[in-house]
């Protein structure tokens, strides 16, 4: 009626307009993508011809040396780099994945608490990774006695990605379609048996994508291991949970920070080598997306 009631000549206008306007909004994102693009290609481009001189097997076999830095590493933030993901993989998956299990599957959300767990995770996942940082000192190295060490920055950091992990777990349970429940429930199965042989296997690749990408997001982090009192200068790597250690990116910082050009150059293809393993893990959580996808 209200299409009868417009004179012809307005409603000509704006079917007229309106596939203008979205044009040029669709020419506005994709020149911001392009821009995006742009940038982050000529960052890359410049770190790569940087470091370039540096990425031989020196750079991954050494340790790190303040006197001579043509023949300095990165091993020991490499290998304290993996202890503290491995670990922080150990504590924060399954602790999350059972979370958004009970938080999807079992919660009355008519419930006071329910409903506050959810928006603290919620709000967790937006907390400045240096106010973990600052917890992990306070309470995990200095009240729980943990002191500086390989545990201290693998508790602090599974706490970081546990929200991370948590909401994209129950996304990706979410996904799976109340169909299969309901029949499986039909056909006699208990909650349980539904949730661990028909729910779980169907959201694998989503809670196995964002794992990986959360883990990812806690290898390139630094604020936290500068609260933590994480030494720059390890020549060691770390022989199990109580030692001391070093990360990649803190590493990194400290090079930056020297004065010696042979320091920039050294610190520019340690970049390189954090940005091969975060490509490598996103690279894996795209091909376990696609290779265990189920279409529905």
């Amino acid at each position: 009626m209200a299409l009868l009631s417009t004179p012809r000549s307005q409603v000509d206008l704006v079917g007229k307009g309106r596939p203008i306007r979205e044009h040029l909004f669709r020419i506005a994102l994709l020149s911001s993508l392009a821009v995006a693009l742009i940038f982050l290609g000529l960052l890359l481009a410049y770190t790569l011809t940087e470091g370039w001189p540096r990425l031989d097997s020196r750079l991954w076999e050494n340790f790190p040396s303040v006197r001579r830095p043509e023949t300095s590493g990165v091993l020991s933030g490499i290998a304290g780099t993996l202890w503290i993901i491995g670990l922080t993989a150990v504590m924060a998956l399954p602790t999350g994945v059972l979370a958004a299990i009970y938080l999807e599957e079992y919660a009355d959300n008519t419930k006071w608490y329910n409903r506050l767990i959810e928006l603290n995770i919620a709000n967790l996942a937006a907390v400045p990774s240096i106010v973990y940082g600052i917890l992990g000192l306070g309470i995990i190295a200095r009240w729980l006695d943990f002191g500086f060490t390989v545990m201290t920055g693998a508790v602090t950091i599974s706490l970081l990605v546990l929200p991370i992990v948590i909401i994209s777990a129950r996304e990706a349970i979410r996904a799976v379609p109340p169909s299969i429940r309901e029949g499986s429930l039909a056909l006699g199965a208990t909650q349980w048996q539904t949730i661990y042989r028909q729910v779980l296997p169907a959201s694998i690749p989503g809670i196995a994508t964002g794992s990986i990408l959360a883990l990812s997001r806690a290898i390139g982090e630094a604020a936290p291991f500068l609260m933590l009192g994480a030494a720059t200068l390890v020549r060691f790597n770390p022989d199990g949970v109580w030692s001391s250690f070093t990360v990649l990116p803190l590493q990194i910082y400290n090079l930056i920070s020297q004065s010696r050009e042979e320091f920039h150059i050294l610190a520019a293809a340690a970049i390189v080598v954090l940005l091969a393993i975060l490509l490598l893990m996103n690279s894996l959580a795209i091909w376990l997306r696609n290779r265990y996808q189920k279409r529905w």
